[in-house]
């Protein structure tokens, strides 16, 4: 252990850390933006700082691989405008990363990059869409499909790339030779082979031609994502309410299971039943946008409330909130607390009563316990405190103090770079 001090102690809270088996009172030590200690009671002499968490929940910063956050995108004549802001959203509900899923194409994937991503205090990774010009034309033209275009971006800019993805192929158009049906699918698994990256599928299933269980256990290679598993379009689970075989089938040969919430694509009669069958999704995710964010999504915590609500374990939820997420987009560096990580942390509040929350079926669910977000660092710099836990009592801030340097007694923060 190096005798340097701390940065920043996160002290009294339960730490839970699936990747590495820890759930318990733990502190947190913090050093030139990685994680230096994870212990209990360290002094509070070894830190420049200590923030007390008592009675909080500390975990690997959250990873939400569905949503979008690159808006400056035309459609028709106007500007397409429904992505967010990430640093305006995510930090709040304690996501350090997010991928935005297929906003952008090979075409944009430079400026999405300049623009958002290289700008924002949130990691921002992506999936290239297989469309060209991205989700601002019409994804269904067979004509903007472009593997080599897909897959020499995605190994360009693979630091910030995770895979490709196809999404929104489904129109009332008729499936012939101008609009075949599984040319998206077909053409983003091309592309995902050339650049050696998984693909997440956005589908809509018209039988016979185009059926949900031909894509999953035929269509997609292990490691291929679909999202949306609990939409109403997906026959998930049979008239009785059992998961159908072939789920299991997919699961088994390695197709992963994203719930990716979004505006129409998560409903509790799918959802809650699987769960109660031991389908629970791979990856929590909420494909948030400006046309969900004041609800039904609201935000990660909302989305994993939910989850636990539907019957799962508080660290269940946790771990599919960080861990799998990371293997998901091959990025096992990310989601654990492990000594030598990159500090991204989340300090949540596990909160008691009764929260009623809706779906996208226009249902809702009676939880008795939600998530709030307290407290959010990205590369040991605190990026959200919502109870202003890293600041003094304004009666015992230093006379020197000014609050436009923006680091009341030098916690580290990371507006301040």
């Amino acid at each position: 252990m190096s005798d340097q001090k701390l940065d920043l102690v996160l002290k009294g809270a339960r730490v839970i850390d699936p990747a590495n088996s820890l759930n318990g009172v733990l502190d947190v030590g913090i050093l030139n933006g990685k994680i230096a200690r994870v212990e209990a009671d360290i002094l509070a002499e070894d830190a420049g700082h200590v923030i007390d968490v008592t009675g909080l929940l500390v975990t690997p910063g959250l990873i939400d691989i569905h949503i979008h956050a690159y808006f400056t995108r035309q459609l028709g004549e106007g500007l397409f405008s429904a992505s967010l802001n990430p640093d305006a959203h995510f930090p709040a509900s304690g996501v350090t990363t997010c991928v935005d899923t297929g906003t952008a194409g090979y075409k944009e994937i430079a400026h999405f990059r300049e623009t958002v991503m290289e700008k924002a205090k949130t990691r921002v990774l992506a999936y290239v869409n297989i469309s060209a010009p991205g989700m601002g034309a019409p994804e269904q033209d067979i004509r903007t499909f472009d593997t080599d275009g897909a897959s020499g971006a995605a190994k360009e800019h693979a630091d910030v790339v995770v895979g490709i993805k196809t999404a929104h192929y489904w129109t009332s158009l008729p499936f012939d030779d101008l609009h075949p049906a599984w040319e998206s699918v077909e053409k983003s698994v091309e592309a995902g082979n050339k650049c050696d990256m998984p693909v997440m599928v956005d589908f809509w299933p018209r039988p016979p031609v185009r059926s949900y269980s031909e894509l999953i256990l035929e269509k997609l290679r292990p490691g291929d994502i679909h999202t949306h598993v609990y939409a109403r379009q997906f026959p998930v689970v049979d008239d009785d309410g059992n998961v159908e075989p072939y789920m299991f089938k997919a699961r088994e040969r390695g197709i992963w299971f994203d719930l990716g919430h979004g505006a129409a694509s998560f409903w509790y009669r799918n959802g809650a039943r699987a769960i109660a069958n031991g389908f629970g999704p791979d990856s929590i995710s909420t494909d948030l946008h400006m046309g969900n964010i004041i609800g039904p999504v609201f935000s990660m915590q909302d989305t994993m409330s939910k989850c636990m609500a539907m019957g799962m374990s508080l660290e269940d939820v946790i771990y599919r909130s960080t861990v799998t997420p990371a293997q998901a987009i091959h990025r096992p560096e990310l989601g654990t607390l492990s000594i030598g990580a990159e500090a991204d942390v989340a300090v949540l509040d596990l909160q008691k009563g009764l929260f009623p929350l809706q779906d996208c079926g226009y249902t809702r669910i009676d939880a008795q316990e939600r998530l709030k977000c307290r407290l959010t660092l990205r590369a040991g710099k605190i990026i959200y405190d919502r109870d202003a836990r890293t600041v003094p009592k304004w009666e015992d801030a230093r006379p020197e103090y000014w609050p436009v340097t923006l680091v009341p007694q030098g916690v580290p923060r990371l507006w301040n770079t």
